[in-house]
């Protein structure tokens, strides 16, 4: 060494170092770089990629190319350095301990913290392109790095410990999903990160949640008068319509109203007529959740159930409809005098009705009411005060303020929100 020139040992250690920070880089790229993001790049014909997600399968043999080279890189580079010092400082003490401090200070700047801050910014990119070094590499140094793994396996062993499956830490959880979904930020459109986010949700969400309830189900009662039950039909904005007989709980069935129209043109429609048409009824419990719902609707090619508590007694109504619209959210079409689309007012107020879903006044203005008992706002007020409220009242749930603006028939019927400061 000591008839090298000092100036071709210096481009020596400089060589040294930049492929010391390579390897760095290279390991720390590979290790953060968003295995999704390269299978579908290798799925997309990138060979970059396609070689990166062949090396990740195999963790421990890649560790073992990148961490061989970087070693021994380290090591020559610190024996370098120490003929270095001793040729500028003189044998000694003192020239070993400025050649280690001076190397130290090196391989922590150029060959490790800068090339992996570096392969940590842009794991993405790097990896597939250090993956076309590292295949190669690993082929022709396979029976060292297979050796030194072997000692590895040995050692893991003696200590009992056992390396969790590689498959198991690539997959993702329901609220891994959620959560990269939230963050997805540009790459998925606003829209359609709403809909996958909400089909999380839908074990979480049962048919009582989106459901119509009761008092608010247009049916027929074969009790009323011919004239009464006529006219309903032909004025019905609905496609079915359950039929009962003198109280709702007694369901005959549910008439498809395309089967009447001709019937009702000739005003051959009669009670008998009526009944001969209806198809049989099909009935859900409330607590269902909503997506053994759907595969309830497909399986038994219904697209309208009746929701029944324990008792048996009708609450509700759900369609395949109510269903698609907790998914991809409220159509812009909806049936004559359907209310507006709820929204805050300039002065921060919003004026509901009192049969609204809470849930759905906390997702359109982004309220925090509580979900784990009454579903609408009126069962909500009802709960709260223990009474039912008289007109003018004022009251705050949670941090929502509200003014009871119409009181009848021991319901609330409409109330004033006030818009919170952390409402979205």
């Amino acid at each position: 060494m000591d008839d090298i020139p000092l100036s071709t040992q210096l481009g020596a250690l400089c060589v040294l170092l930049v492929l010391s920070g390579f390897f760095s880089m290279a390991e720390t790229a590979m290790m953060a770089s968003n295995r999704f993001r390269l299978k579908a790049g290798a799925q997309g014909g990138s060979r970059g990629a396609k070689l990166a997600v062949e090396l990740l399968a195999q963790t421990d043999k890649l560790l073992g190319v990148i961490l061989l080279f970087n070693n021994l890189i380290n090591a020559a580079a610190a024996t370098l350095t120490g003929v270095i010092a001793v040729q500028l400082f003189g044998e000694g003490e003192m020239a070993l301990g400025v050649g280690t401090l001076l190397i130290t200070f090196l391989i922590l700047v150029f060959s490790e913290i800068t090339p992996k801050v570096v392969g940590a910014g842009y794991a993405n990119a790097i990896a597939p392109v250090v993956a076309f070094v590292l295949a190669p590499l690993l082929k022709v140094f396979y029976p060292v790095v297979w050796t030194v793994n072997l000692f590895v396996s040995g050692l893991l062993r003696i200590t009992r410990l056992r390396p969790g499956n590689q498959e198991d830490g690539q997959s993702l959880s329901a609220d891994e999903l959620r959560a990269l979904m939230t963050e997805s930020g540009h790459f998925i459109p606003a829209a359609h990160r709403r809909i996958l986010i909400n089909l999380f949700e839908l074990e979480d969400v049962t048919v009582e949640d989106v459901m119509t309830p009761r008092n608010q189900i247009e049916a027929i009662d074969l009790e009323q008068p011919l004239e009464t039950i006529q006219h309903q039909i032909a004025t019905s904005h609905h496609g079915r319509v359950p039929v009962f007989e003198g109280d709702l709980d007694r369901v005959l069935g549910v008439l498809p109203q395309r089967r009447v129209v001709s019937a009702l043109s000739a005003g051959e429609l009669d009670q008998d007529e009526i009944r001969s048409l209806l198809t049989k009824p099909y009935f859900v419990p409330s607590a269902t959740p909503l997506y053994s719902q759907i595969q309830f609707f497909q399986e038994n090619r219904q697209r309208l159930a009746l929701v029944v508590n324990e008792y048996g007694e009708v609450e509700g109504l759900v369609t395949l409809e109510d269903i698609i619209e907790e998914i991809v959210g409220k159509f812009t079409t909806g049936l004559p005098g359907s209310a507006q689309t709820l929204g805050w007012s300039e002065d921060g107020t919003v004026i509901v009705e009192g049969g609204r879903s809470l849930r759905e006044l906390n997702g359109k203005l982004g309220l925090n009411l509580p979900l784990d008992g009454p579903k609408t706002l009126n069962g909500l007020v009802l709960e709260h005060l223990q009474d039912i409220p008289e007109s003018g009242l004022s009251v705050r749930i949670g941090n929502v303020a509200m003014e009871i603006l119409h009181t009848e028939d021991r319901m609330v019927r409409s109330v004033r929100l006030f818009r919170p400061a952390d409402a979205i």
